[in-house]
């Protein structure tokens, strides 16, 4: 997942689908954020889809506009409104034009959308999105409409997931929402509620009807997908009143990766996002033993101090954290990790900064997601804890921490030139028409020469023999 997270200092990503001809009104849809986000616009899209919209790239021409938003930092909210800004005129052009606000901002700021921006009709958190077409009857005859109610059991396992834009080759399946784990930091179990893991059934349907389709890759995506587990239905924090029968049939993540595997032996699987107190070492076995599980592991840290992980509440050491790398590279020796780092937390003092730059030597990196803290509303380190790291302190240390992951991620790209290494061709390189882009199964980006008779969706054999820090770039065998 080298991009993991849309640049928050550009405007969303907007797709859009094979028109329905029966289908009479616009939807303009745009994302923001995690691939959480864009895998829950697809949803919106299969339900609204239903309802009578066919998508469109063109602003202009939408009955339906819709952001899908972030609240992970500041940042992101900044630029919705900001885009929010851009529609106003518009709408005094086609008055009958609804607007609506979807995700994570939704149910955060829920009313403030509606009496601040006085352009937004609509407001929808993530586990409303079923109801969005009673919703747009409201503002059909006039009323502002808003649902941002979180569930303890809504998963979509139901609704198949129309595809929107993408490559047609790698897809996301949602197999958890929502996430129990109450990192000071984090406002993610405030705007998508309690943990709850989705029917293995449904999940291997849809991974069957994406092979069937064609698809050669699928990601599961869960705000924490080692953390998956299936005994019926409901939050995972009620597993312990759950009866003998479904604890004996409860199937975990580790299980469901195996039943993916086998279900489609043909597609590469990956998955995302993990946490470390949750990652079982069965994981990695599973890993080990399918080949067509990859072999690359999201496993956030946020930091290499144990105060900051306690302040954090991250529910794991440095030490445990280092042992399960150690172990996971014992049972697969080629398994490549990437990283989130938040520098500058309360209180963080030097040692702690280079205690963070120590764990990311030993760990070796291939790359990471790095950040200045910053304070988002409602979460307990805003209540608790003083932001009390001047901004100049932040930049210089995340300065470092990205200068270091430059120099790792450049050290793990090299150790892959000299050898062969099974590419799937995802698209044409954005810097060269003549060339193809792919991932091999450390999610490595490798660039190549077009060959005649190659087509996206193709798995090739490709030699490497150079690489840049982010890249690279290789040569198909004969």
């Amino acid at each position: 997942m080298q991009e993991k997270y849309i640049d928050e200092t550009k405007q969303g990503e907007a797709f859009a689908i094979a028109e329905r001809p029966e289908n009479s009104k616009k939807l303009f849809l745009e994302s923001y954020g995690c691939q959480m986000n864009f895998s829950d616009s697809e949803i919106v899209a299969s339900i609204l889809n239903e309802q009578g919209y066919n998508t469109t790239m063109k602003v202009e021409e939408a009955d339906l506009i819709l952001l899908n938003t972030c609240s992970i930092r500041e940042k992101a909210e900044q630029t919705v409104r900001m885009r929010l800004s851009q529609f106003k005129n518009l709408k005094k052009e086609k008055p009958n034009m609804t607007v609506g606000v979807l995700g994570c901002m939704a149910e955060r700021l829920k009313t403030k959308f509606l009496e601040e921006e006085q352009l937004v009709d609509l407001v929808v958190g993530p586990d409303a999105y079923r109801d969005l077409p009673n919703l747009l009857k409201e503002t059909d005859d006039g009323r502002d409409a808003i649902n941002v109610i979180l569930s303890k059991e809504e998963t979509y396992a139901d609704i198949n997931p129309v595809r929107l834009g993408g490559n047609g080759v790698t897809a996301f399946v949602t197999i958890t929402r929502g996430c129990d784990n109450m990192c000071t930091f984090c406002v993610v179990p405030f705007t998508r509620g309690r943990e709850r893991s989705r029917d293995p059934h449904s999940i291997i349907e849809e991974c069957k009807s994406l092979a069937d389709s064609g698809y050669k890759e699928i990601t599961l995506l869960g705000q924490n997908v080692d953390s998956y587990l299936w005994y019926g239905g409901g939050p995972k924090k009620d597993f312990a009143k759950a009866s003998e029968m479904q604890k004996a049939t409860a199937v975990n993540f580790a299980q469901l990766l195996d039943q993916v595997a086998k279900a489609v032996p043909e597609m590469r699987i990956r998955f995302s996002t993990s946490n470390p107190q949750d990652m079982s070492i069965d994981v990695f076995k599973m890993m080990a033993k399918h080949e067509n599980i990859c072999k690359y592991v999201h496993l956030p840290v946020q930091s290499g101090s144990n105060n900051m992980l306690e302040a954090m509440n991250r529910q794991h050491t440095r030490e445990e954290y280092l042992e399960l790398i150690r172990k996971a590279k014992e049972i697969v020796p080629e398994v490549a990790f990437s990283q989130d780092m938040i520098v500058g937390f309360c209180n963080e003092s030097e040692q702690d900064h280079q205690d963070t730059l120590s764990l990311m030597k030993e760990v070796q990196y291939d790359y990471g997601y790095m950040f200045a803290y910053s304070e988002r509303p409602g979460t307990p380190a805003h209540k608790k804890m003083e932001d009390n790291i001047p901004a100049d302190v932040k930049q210089r240390r995340l300065a470092e921490v990205i200068a270091l992951q430059g120099e790792l991620s450049r050290m793990r790209m090299k150790s892959y030139v000299g050898r062969m290494h099974q590419i799937l061709i995802e698209g044409t390189s954005k810097k060269n028409e003549n060339q193809w882009k792919g991932r091999n199964s450390q999610n490595a980006v490798c660039v190549f020469d077009k060959l005649e008779g190659q087509q996206i969706g193709d798995i090739v054999n490709v030699f490497v023999y150079d690489n840049t820090q982010g890249t690279l770039l290789g040569r198909i065998a004969e």
